[in-house]
C-alpha cells in the first residue's frame, strides 16, 4: 500500500542515520558535499542528524568531522571545524571550515551578520500580507502544564490596550534577544504555504517561532511550535491531510519542513552556495501542489 509506505518512509526519517556506522555517515555526508576548497567544506545536512552529540544521540555532525576529513580526496586530512549550526530537523547548507583559524573567520561573518542565509519552509496557512518582516524579540519560557517543558517564544515590545485598541508600549523583558526575520510567500495551495526566509538575526528556533507566534503559520511538522501549553501531534486541515494521503492519526510522523536553501558568503570572493530540499520536502511540494519556478 502506497500510503502505508509514505507513513513507514516518514517515521523512519529521524532514525535511519542513527543506526548506521559512523564510517557510512562520513560516507553518506561526503556524498552531500555540494563544494569544497583549501579553506571550506559545505555540505548538504540529512535530516534528523543532530549538529552535536547528547543523551540517546549515537550519531551526530561533530563526531565523523575526522572521518569525512579523511575521505575528502586531495586534501590534508586535518579535522573539519564547526562553523555554525543547523537544529537537528533542518536541512541544507552547512559550512565546514578546514582549519580552526578559518572557522573562526566564518563564525565572525555570521555574529557579524554578513553571511546572508536563504530558507524554505512549508507552513500551514497563509502568511498576511504575503511578504513582510517579523521584528519580534524572542524569549525562552517554561510552559506550566502537565507536562512542564521549555519554550522559544515572543516577547513583543508593543500591545493594543484591551480599553482603546492603541498601542502601548511594554516593559523589555531583559532576557529576550532581538529576532528579525523577512518573509515571502512564493505559492499557496491545500491550506498550506511555500515561503521564502532570510533570517536577519540567528535566535534559537527563531523561524520556527516567528512564524508559528507572530504570522499564525507553523511550519509543517513542527509539533512543537504548533501549540503553545502542551507537546502534541501537530493538528491539520482535512484538505491538507487528504493530499498528503494521511491520517490525523499519523501526522506525528511528519517531519519538519524547513531546509536551508542557499548561503551567501564573503570569504575572499562571495559564494554563494545553494542545494535542492530532500525528497520527503520535494514530493510533500507536490502532493500539496505548491508550483514553483525551478531553483
Amino acid at each position: 500500500d502506497p500510503v502505508q509506505r509514505w507513513v513507514r518512509q516518514l517515521a523512519m526519517l529521524s532514525k535511519q542515520l542513527q543506526q548506521v556506522h559512523p564510517n557510512v555517515l562520513a560516507k553518506i555526508l561526503k556524498q552531500e558535499t555540494l563544494y569544497q576548497n583549501e579553506e571550506i567544506v559545505v555540505i548538504n545536512k540529512p535530516y534528523g542528524l543532530p549538529v552535536h552529540g547528547g543523551p540517546g544521540i549515537k550519531n551526530c555532525v561533530t563526531d565523523v568531522l575526522p572521518i569525512l576529513a579523511k575521505m575528502l580526496e586531495n586534501m590534508k586530512a586535518q579535522p573539519l571545524h564547526l562553523c555554525h549550526r543547523l537544529d537537528k530537523e533542518t536541512t541544507g547548507v552547512m559550512v565546514l571550515a578546514r582549519s580552526a583559524e578559518v572557522a573562526e573567520r566564518v563564525r565572525l561573518l555570521f555574529k557579524t551578520r554578513q553571511v546572508e542565509k536563504t530558507y524554505w519552509a512549508i507552513v500551514l496557512g497563509e502568511p498576511e500580507p504575503p511578504e513582510g518582516i517579523v521584528d519580534i524579540p524572542i524569549v525562552e519560557k517554561e510552559v506550566q502544564s502537565h507536562q512542564s517543558h521549555y519554550k522559544m517564544t515572543l516577547a513583543p515590545n508593543y500591545r493594543l490596550s484591551p480599553e482603546d485598541r492603541r498601542v502601548v508600549k511594554i516593559r523589555k523583558n531583559r532576557n529576550a534577544e532581538s529576532a528579525v526575520t523577512r518573509y515571502r510567500r512564493l505559492a499557496s495551495s491545500s491550506a498550506c504555504s511555500l515561503l521564502e526566509l532570510q533570517p536577519i538575526t540567528g535566535v534559537k528556533h527563531q523561524i520556527r517561532v516567528h512564524l508559528a507566534y507572530g504570522l499564525g503559520c507553523p511550519i509543517l511538522g513542527d509539533h512543537k511550535y504548533s501549540h503553545w501549553s502542551k507537546l502534541a501531534p501537530q493538528k491539520l486541515p482535512a484538505i491538507t491531510l487528504r493530499r498528503l494521503k494521511l491520517e490525523q492519526s499519523k501526522a506525528r510522523h511528519l517531519p519538519l519542513h524547513l531546509h536551508a536553501h542557499r548561503l551567501s558568503l564573503p570569504l575572499g570572493q562571495q559564494l554563494d552556495l545553494a542545494c535542492k530540499p530532500p525528497l520527503f520536502f520535494q514530493k510533500t511540494l507536490k502532493k500539496l501542489e505548491l508550483d514553483i519556478a525551478k531553483d
